[in-house]
């Protein structure tokens, strides 16, 4: 699963530096070459820090080369719920804060020749029970203030019972933007380092000390400051994986015979229908997103066939060249979380929960981080903060969110007695629970694992759409061999005889 991003990105573009002696300590160690961490660390080397970015994989592998692509202001319904749990004066500074970080990427994109296509983006109700959800929006939209309007008709192909629009806002490839942003991280003093994970951090008098698995071997960084821009935070100090619900979406591109709809759009209900085009070197794709689901805990194959036939019934002819899968993190209290890891620590400092809107959000969570850490401030931050009052208003969606989880660490243990044999094709654990085994074919070669989670010990669970293993607990995945892809953990699953 390759997205059209990853596909079209040049062989080489960005070469690994090597962790050698002179290169194990910086000012400011940032984890993650997504869209964060690499504007954080470009805002830090323009102000003459010394910054020293950790990649696990390569720039954007993760999140940001997987997203849909769209810098938009308009994020579904999320403002209702904002405006619902916060009020309206917290909804209008997190547009502010949106705006602020929409605003410097676009105008980073002009200054550094990156395509961005300016068109309206609309939040649409594909049903009529879905129109109460869109005017809802509508009306949140203008509060925290949006100028939004209702459009009754969008001339497109597909149910659309009427919907917000949002003019001016945009879309891109990002991977463009990552290649000018480490171009200039490195032409100003700092450092990338690729296929470098960092295990673990602990402090050393008045500095961090990070543990770093590379090529090499485990290595030791020294930094007097951390960002963690790693989509879910790598510690567990400060609980951000309770207090966040890992989701798992799915895109597919085509090739279409006529015309592609100009606006963006996305559904007020479930299920979710993102849409958009994108130019490529041969013309456009159609791009459609959806069949969400809480990491995991399913394997959406009915699903993905639905959001692909869904997209052939409504765009005659079209044809899927390119599928991929995105994660994303939503907040209990539907706000990002971006400041310090613990209150009052100035050391450690983490961005998370956009809640599939990093493009806006984590350029606006640089923002509020290299101010920080330069000093300064962001008047808006208060609705970007990682511990502020506002958050009790989640404890309850978090206390359900966690019995959840409980629920699930209990069936991951219990279930997998019953199952008995090897898959044709596919994964599964089976096994009683003083040993229980994972166990996948993949185009014919078998993997034997151990299916305990390395983060808190969940029983993962095999994804057939994405050919992976999954927790359900805090959203770790695992390749079929075991490698990890993505954390809290930070160690993949090991072997089993």
């Amino acid at each position: 699963m390759t997205s059209l991003w990853l596909s079209q990105r040049r062989e080489h573009v960005l070469s690994a530096e090597h962790l050698d002696e002179q290169m194990r300590s910086a000012e400011v160690a940032v984890v993650g070459a997504g869209i964060t961490g690499l504007i954080t660390a470009v805002l830090l080397a323009r102000a003459g820090m010394d910054v020293l970015v950790l990649e696990a994989r390569s720039p954007g592998a993760v999140t940001t080369g997987n997203t849909t692509g769209k810098i938009s202001l308009l994020q579904g319904t999320s403002l209702t719920k904002i405006v619902a749990r916060h009020g309206a004066d917290i909804a209008r500074d997190y547009v502010r804060g949106s705006r602020e970080g929409q605003g410097w990427l676009l105008r980073y994109c002009e200054d550094n020749d990156v395509a961005v296509q300016r068109e309206a983006d609309y939040t649409y109700a594909q049903s009529a029970k879905e129109v109460p959800s869109a005017r809802a929006e509508l009306t949140a939209c203008r509060l925290a203030g949006l100028d939004a309007e209702w459009d009754d008709d969008a001339g497109v192909p597909f149910p659309f019972h009427g919907g917000v629009r949002l003019d001016d806002q945009a879309q891109f490839d990002p991977m463009p933007l990552l290649d000018k942003l480490v171009d200039e991280l490195t032409s100003r003093g700092g450092r990338l380092v690729e296929n470098a994970r960092v295990r673990g951090l602990s402090h050393n008098r008045d500095r961090l000390r990070l543990k770093v698995q590379t090529n090499q071997g485990e290595v030791d960084v020294d930094a007097g400051q951390c960002v963690l821009a790693t989509g879910i935070p790598i510690l567990d100090r400060g609980g951000f994986f309770a207090r966040l619900k890992p989701s798992r979406s799915y895109a597919f591109a085509f090739e279409v015979p006529g015309e592609i709809t100009r606006p963006m759009f996305i559904s007020a209900g479930s299920p979710t229908r993102s849409v958009r085009y994108a130019p490529v070197g041969d013309g456009e794709r159609l791009i459609v997103a959806g069949a969400g689901h809480t990491v995991g805990r399913k394997s959406p194959t009915a699903e993905l066939d639905e959001l692909s036939s869904w997209a052939q019934t409504h765009f005659p002819g079209a044809v899927p060249t390119h599928q991929w899968s995105a994660q994303d993190y939503t907040p209990v209290d539907h706000l990002p979380y971006v400041g310090p890891i613990l209150p009052g620590n100035e050391k450690i400092f983490v961005a998370t929960g956009f809640n599939k809107w990093g493009l806006t959000g984590g350029t606006a969570a640089a923002l509020v981080l290299s101010a920080r850490i330069l000093g300064g401030r962001m008047d808006w931050a208060r609705a970007f903060s990682a511990w502020s009052p506002h958050e009790l208003t989640g404890i309850t969606t978090a206390v359900q969110a966690n019995l959840e989880v409980g629920f699930h660490m209990a069936k991951g243990w219990l279930t997998p007695a019953v199952r008995r044999g090897a898959p044709s094709e596919g994964g599964a654990v089976s096994g009683p629970p003083w040993h229980l085994q994972a166990r996948c074919k993949i185009d014919g070669v078998e993997h034997r694992l151990s299916p305990v989670c390395p983060h808190l010990g969940g029983i993962v669970a095999w994804n057939d759409a994405s050919k992976s293993w999954e927790c359900p607990l805090h959203g770790s995945r695992f390749a079929p061999d075991g490698t990890l892809l993505e954390g809290p953990a930070t160690r993949g699953l090991t072997a089993s005889s």
